[in-house]
């Protein structure tokens, strides 16, 4: 068994390479297919509604199962793979991932779409939260936060190549192609886990006690919070961001694809930025955040009525570079809230993020349908302000 802080490259039980950096690589290349592939639909909501004959807000149901769904089944497959071979359980759940993909990419009607975004749901909420905690049994200690960066990389390299890129392949093939290309870079991905990843052996099954138990941490409960607030917010702007970007900034549909690598470029930068510093003050990196969130957020509908595309993608790239460091920072507040339970500790971070996520596109999609995009940008707006108090007034963690 690989333990805790050893360094890698010793064989691994089946004698393969005992992990190391590799390993990191692939996890982070997991991480990108399964956010990418939960977050696909964001840039094909229009064309997806349009062949289905749904209004975006019902398009964008297809987050909303897909969030609530990982948000169950984290915590249920931590708990229900016991002592299984986390290795194993990946590559089991990148192959679901690839079916759901494909199953998508055929789906003849809304229905048929949902139920394949319900196994895109199931996939990605195994993946991530087992994905989320093994840098520590990867690489030395002291590596550990730079190793948690680059697993989280994948969030956000995501945003830059995963969702413009499926927007490319929808604007040129059809939004179907694009699931079609989802599903073979899961395959991909699927390969490469059986490949570079050591034999990970449970160090310890995780209880539906020792999950409950985290809630009698003040500092994790206001970690929670914090993921709750600031991923509902981003994802309830976020997820219609292409109608944003065409009401407020008079973006065309050949633009919007440009807008959201500006987006992801950014927010990868604020990856390892956010990684850093949240390894040095988890509340302090998260003040910064949320008040840069909030304030690009709220001012974009300023920005895009001033300066057209121009003013939108300024606000979008300040938007980015705030995000990016949202999923890096509050896993980083959790592991240091839990030091002693961190797979149970993911299983609950993802859990929450996924629920705020679907809560995200749910509320999003009402107010997009009621008050248009600026009404989309307020509520998501006035969330994020509340993640800002949170983490100035609850109980933090010294250090990550």
């Amino acid at each position: 068994m690989t333990k805790t802080g050893e360094v890698a490259g010793e064989e691994g039980v089946l004698g393969r390479p005992g992990g190391g950096w590799p390993a990191v690589g692939v996890l982070a290349a997991a991480t990108f297919t399964v956010v990418t592939s939960e977050m696909l639909p964001v840039g094909l909501l229009t064309p997806i509604g349009g062949d289905l004959g749904v209004s975006d807000g019902t398009a964008g149901l297809t987050l909303t199962v897909t969030g609530l769904v990982a948000a169950v089944s984290a915590p249920l497959l931590t708990m229900l793979v016991g002592r299984w071979d986390r290795r194993a359980v990946l590559i089991a759940l990148m192959g679901t991932l690839a079916a759901a993909n494909l199953l998508a990419a055929a789906a003849p009607g809304v229905v048929v779409l949902l139920v394949a975004r319900v196994l895109v749901g199931l996939g990605m909420g195994g993946v991530w939260a087992l994905a989320a905690g093994l840098a520590v049994r990867l690489v030395p200690e002291g590596r550990v936060p730079a190793a948690t960066s680059l697993i989280f990389s994948g969030v956000a390299a995501a945003s830059v190549l995963g969702v413009p890129a499926g927007t490319l392949v929808g604007e040129l093939g059809g939004w179907r192609a694009a699931f079609v290309a989802m599903g073979a870079v899961c395959g991909v991905v699927a390969g490469a886990l059986a490949l570079l990843l050591p034999s990970l052996p449970s160090t310890g099954a995780v209880r539906l006690g020792g999950v409950l138990a985290l809630f009698g941490r003040a500092s994790v409960r206001t970690g929670l919070v914090l993921v709750a607030l600031l991923v509902t917010g981003h994802f309830a702007a976020y997820t219609y961001v292409r109608p944003v970007l065409e009401e407020v900034a008079g973006a065309g549909a050949a633009q919007v694809g440009s807008l959201l690598l500006v987006f992801g470029v950014a927010g990868l930068v604020g990856n390892f930025v956010a990684g850093a510093g949240a390894a040095r003050s988890p509340r302090g990196a998260l003040l910064v955040i949320c008040a840069v969130l909030a304030g690009a957020v709220l001012l974009m509908p300023v920005c895009g009525r001033a300066w057209g595309v121009a003013g939108g993608a300024v606000a979008l790239a300040v938007w980015g570079l705030a995000y990016g460091g949202v999923s890096v920072s509050t896993q980083t507040w959790l592991m240091a809230a839990a030091p002693k339970g961190r797979e149970a500790a993911s299983a609950l971070f993802v859990a929450v993020f996924n629920g705020a996520i679907a809560l995200g596109a749910l509320a999003g999609g009402r107010a997009a349908d009621g008050w248009g995009a600026v009404g989309v940008l307020r509520l998501g707006g006035v969330l994020v302000v509340g993640a800002l108090v949170t983490a100035g007034v609850g109980r933090a963690p010294a250090a990550g």
